[in-house]
């Protein structure tokens, strides 16, 4: 029973890390309809200006300019890359952040080399113990960092001006044109938005246990991609709902390895893909997607 509560309580909190991840991809679909495949390089991009900083300027400031940095590489790409497409196939958008990240991630990676990158964190290898469970005190600071963005994500989308406009956007785009929301500002903000919490969750995907930021780190957002699908590609409460799914799933289906020794190697990585076709076969729009009418 200990294991057990041990593995929910680490998958809830990477599965907050995910739900970072996965309201990015969200935040850019609802404001542009377009899958996002350079999410992965905002996130490499993030954490290893944090990881690069924390030396010289202290872990706090070094994380404050890692996750402007990554804000500002989100909107440099809708600025100066996606913008240019305006108008063009979403299909043909996806293709293009494709392109966009093999040249970030290509780069970021020639800078990393072969080295293990620490992000410099505070809480080291401590661990706190609650009777017979033990939970690093990184995945502690992960789970009450990631319910505190999220929330006030989630309270920013729906009380404030921008979350109006981008609202008003992804119901609509060309009627909340006329009514004078300014779609280049709500596609720009969004892969800002998206940047940042790329950058936060690159921090708690470096820290312990985990040795720290390397060339594969960015493939974590592969991971929180089907917590997004999963969840509801327009839908920023599924993709905490799929975030928290993701992780939980891939945690227990590693930590039981062992016993799931007959479904091959390696089934927590392959588990949360499989949970998200099962899902998809039974609800193509996600768990909390909308549904596309349709004509009968």
């Amino acid at each position: 029973m200990t294991t057990l509560i041990e593995l929910l309580l680490g998958g809830l909190s990477m599965g907050a890390v995910y739900a970072l991840i996965a309201l990015g991809f969200v935040v850019i679909f609802k404001a542009t309809e377009v899958v996002n495949f350079a999410h992965a390089s905002l996130l490499l991009a993030g954490g290893y200006v944090t990881a690069v900083l924390h030396d010289d300027l202290g872990f706090w400031f070094a994380l404050a300019v890692g996750i402007a940095g990554a804000a500002v590489v989100g909107a440099a790409v809708e600025f100066f890359v996606m913008r240019r497409y305006r108008g063009s196939d979403h299909s043909v958008l996806a293709i293009v952040t494709i392109g966009v990240d093999i040249l970030l991630v290509t780069e970021l990676t020639r800078r990393i080399g072969t080295r293990v990158l620490s992000p410099g964190d505070p809480w080291g290898d401590k661990v706190v113990t609650f009777g017979a469970v033990s939970m690093a005190q990184t995945r502690i600071a992960a789970l009450l960092a990631a319910a505190l963005l999220i929330t006030a994500f989630l309270l920013a989308f729906r009380y404030t001006s921008w979350g109006v406009a981008m609202r008003a956007a992804a119901e609509n785009p060309q009627t909340a044109a006329l009514m004078g929301v300014r779609l280049g500002r709500v596609s720009l903000s969004a892969w800002a938005v998206a940047g940042a919490l790329a950058a936060v969750a690159a921090l708690f995907l470096t820290v312990f246990p985990t040795p720290g930021l390397e060339r594969a780190t960015s493939l974590a957002a592969l991971k929180a991609f089907p917590a997004a699908i999963l969840g509801g590609l327009d839908s920023t409460t599924g993709a905490l709902a799929g975030g928290l799914i993701v992780g939980v799933i891939e945690s227990l289906a590693t930590g039981y390895q062992s016993d799931l020794s007959f479904l091959g190697r390696g089934i927590g990585d392959l588990a949360p893909y499989l949970v998200m076709v099962v899902v998809l076969l039974i609800r193509p729009a996600g768990l909390f997607g909308t549904k596309e009418p349709a004509r009968v």
